[in-house]
């Protein structure tokens, strides 16, 4: 079964999406949760995106990872593990949500830290934004089965801005 890589035009449900997911991804938590943010691209104003929210929980302390496990489960949400990413625990959403993918992360996470830099960065900067969603509109085209290709070739581009953006927060 292949799940092609579809880009689309920035679409302003996407913030309000979020915060529906949010409320009851808060309300399950509760004090677990520090703090739940909109991070990828459909959290940026104007840029084109896959159509699926991304979702980072920052956990109140590194020791609550079983209760948020537990709490989300109960939502319908399954624990993935880290996938390979250390800093950052995947979830796969219930079947009869809005597309999303949900991370949780401990305090200080580096994933955490590089999500939101690259999202405040690109919208504080539309045009690199623009050139952006364009890259990817055309990477989505050329690697439409392709996942791996598709990430790959953005990979040094993203890299590129998540560094200026973290070197933009140090200053």
């Amino acid at each position: 079964m292949v799940n092609p890589i579809i880009v689309v035009d920035y679409d302003p449900n996407w913030p309000a999406i979020f915060e529906c997911l949010r409320g009851r991804i808060a309300d399950a938590l509760g004090d677990v949760a520090a703090a739940i943010e909109h991070v990828g691209s459909t959290a940026v104003p104007d840029l084109a995106a896959k159509a699926i929210i991304d979702i980072d929980v920052v956990l109140a302390s590194e020791t609550m990872l079983p209760a948020a496990i537990e709490r989300l489960a109960r939502l319908g949400y399954s624990h993935r593990g880290d996938l390979g990413i250390p800093g950052r625990e995947a979830f796969r959403a219930p079947a009869n949500d809005p597309m999303h993918h949900l991370y949780v992360c401990p305090p200080g996470s580096t994933e955490f830290l590089r999500h939101t830099a690259f999202r405040d960065y690109l919208r504080a900067h539309p045009e690199d934004a623009r050139v952006y969603g364009d890259l990817k509109m055309a990477l989505s085209e050329r690697f439409r089965d392709d996942r791996t290709g598709y990430m790959n070739a953005k990979a040094e581009f993203v890299e590129d801005l998540t560094s200026k953006a973290i070197a933009g927060q140090k200053r």
